[in-house]
């Protein structure tokens, strides 16, 4: 389990991380979303230890991370930009991660050549993006990780290797319980592999939640009124657009209690629907100074 603990980081004057708290649980696979500036990549390396937290602490199954080396052999991080020696190929790397990770598996390692048709010798700084995206997971799968840590991790990859490396990503989570942190601004993608969402902005913890948990606390509700009313009295709305008669009403709430309530006005016609993680993000960001109007016209 990773635990984050009321932690701020300032760069100058501008505050990064605001008192931050966040509970990644053991065997989940976590996403964390939030606009562009958010903090996502800063708490990412205070979790790799990286940074070192102005205040607040930083835990991996009770153990502080910074400075921790145990810790961190057990703990793998794939970053949006790829950073390796400037000359290494993915096979130097590979013997230089023998020596730092002691759970690396070499069988592995061979296995996974099927998946990633790269040139082992190929300095990894001359390759594609995409590449070396490649690269990057070959080699932290073969560490084993207890904990790993991704930052934009399918960026520049094709759809199908895309789909190849969430398949050995969700195997490893379900197979050996490892710990998946995931940020990422393509929440689609996120929504079908993740079972734990937390919110960020501005440096703070908007919501935190099970996935199940966060669509069930919101539903969207289209309606035709025969006429006009006022929506009943006590029910949270967060958002309204209007078609001609078609109403789209989106609620904080229980689903069955909403309808309840809603029969009251009557209508010709009532249909609620799931909402998505990318609505679910927009809306819950809709109170924090994003305007973002009458999106589902």
């Amino acid at each position: 389990m990773i635990e984050v603990k009321n932690v701020t980081k300032t760069f100058g004057d501008f505050k990064a991380l605001d008192g931050l708290s966040m509970t990644v649980p053991t065997g989940a696979v976590y996403g964390l979303v939030g606009p562009n500036g958010s903090g996502k990549s800063t708490i990412i390396r205070h979790i790799m230890g990286i940074y070192r937290p102005d205040s607040g602490e930083i835990l991996a199954d009770g153990e502080p991370i910074y400075e921790n080396p145990e810790i961190k052999g057990r703990m793998a991080y794939i970053p949006d930009e790829i950073f390796y020696f400037s000359s290494a190929g993915i096979r130097d790397m590979r013997d230089f991660y023998r020596g730092v990770y002691p759970a690396f598996d070499l069988n592995r390692y061979e296995k996974l050549k099927e998946v990633f048709p790269l040139d082992e010798r190929m300095p990894i700084r001359r390759m594609s993006k995409g590449m070396q995206k490649q690269a990057a997971f070959w080699l932290s799968l073969c560490m084993r990780p207890e904990i790993l840590v991704l930052d934009e991790p399918v960026d520049g990859l094709d759809p199908v290797m895309r789909r190849q490396i969430w398949s050995l990503l969700m195997a490893d989570a379900a197979e050996r319980g490892i710990t998946v942190l995931v940020s990422s601004h393509n929440l689609r993608e996120l929504e079908d592999v993740c079972d734990h969402v937390g919110i960020l902005d501005h440096g703070k913890l908007l919501l935190e939640r099970s996935l199940s948990e966060l669509q069930e606390n919101i539903t969207k509700v289209q309606l035709a009124l025969k006429e006009e009313k006022p929506l009943p009295a006590g029910l949270n709305l967060v958002h309204e657009s209007v078609s001609g008669r078609l109403h789209t009403l989106i609620l904080r709430g229980d689903t069955r209690e909403i309808l309840a309530r809603l029969q009251e006005l009557e209508p010709l016609y009532m249909d609620a629907l799931p909402l998505s993680l990318e609505e679910i993000f927009i809306y819950e960001l809709g109170g924090n100074d994003y305007a973002v109007k009458d999106i589902l016209l």
